[in-house]
């Protein structure tokens, strides 16, 4: 749908004095003097006004149905494995991982991030991932990010955030690696 503005009481194009109505300008615009415009009105493409909608533009419910990243988390013994599915970009699937993974660490816990389905993700992700890494280690939690899709692990390459995380090429070794560090503990 087209949109146009109706300007409504408005004065019409007036010229420079002394010019003989065209200005030398190269697309032929005049020029608009004064209090010209009083009100204006949406029109669609018919030239047919409606008013202006009250109240929000997007509702509560819309924004959730336009979250673009699932995350779900399971538990593996003493493991919770977060999975992603979507992707992790700036603002509402940044923060929905975020909650869901804060509340995992916020109990001290052994936490694995699934990204084997994360179809893309943004510089707001990469951030989002190296602040769930500073959570756990602040509450002596640990991390893991486990199975990440090519274009994820493009970008902790480029970015060398596969340095601060442990990533690891599948959840089970990730779940795993947990394991043989409790083994190497005991001993």
């Amino acid at each position: 749908m087209y949109r146009m503005t109706k300007f409504v009481d408005g004065a019409g194009p007036v010229s420079e004095p002394g010019t003989s109505g065209n200005l030398p300008d190269f697309h032929g615009a005049k020029t608009y003097r004064g209090p010209s415009i009083t009100t204006m009105e949406n029109m669609n493409i018919h030239c047919e006004s409606w008013e202006q909608p009250v109240g929000p533009v997007v509702s509560e419910l819309d924004k959730e149905s336009k979250l673009k990243l699932s995350v779900e988390a399971r538990n593996h013994g003493d493991v919770i494995v977060v999975h992603c599915q979507g992707r992790i970009v700036y603002r509402d699937e940044a923060a929905a991982l975020s909650r869901v993974a804060g509340e995992v660490l916020h109990n001290g816990t052994k936490l694995v991030l699934d990204l084997s389905g994360v179809s893309s993700m943004d510089s707001a992700g990469i951030g989002e991932l190296a602040l769930l890494q500073s959570w756990a280690q602040e509450r002596k939690a640990e991390l893991k990010c486990a199975a990440p899709s090519a274009v994820v692990q493009t970008l902790l390459d480029l970015t060398n955030l596969d340095s601060v995380l442990e990533v690891h090429s599948t959840v089970q070794s990730a779940i795993e690696s947990f394991r043989e560090a409790d083994v190497c503990a005991d001993c």
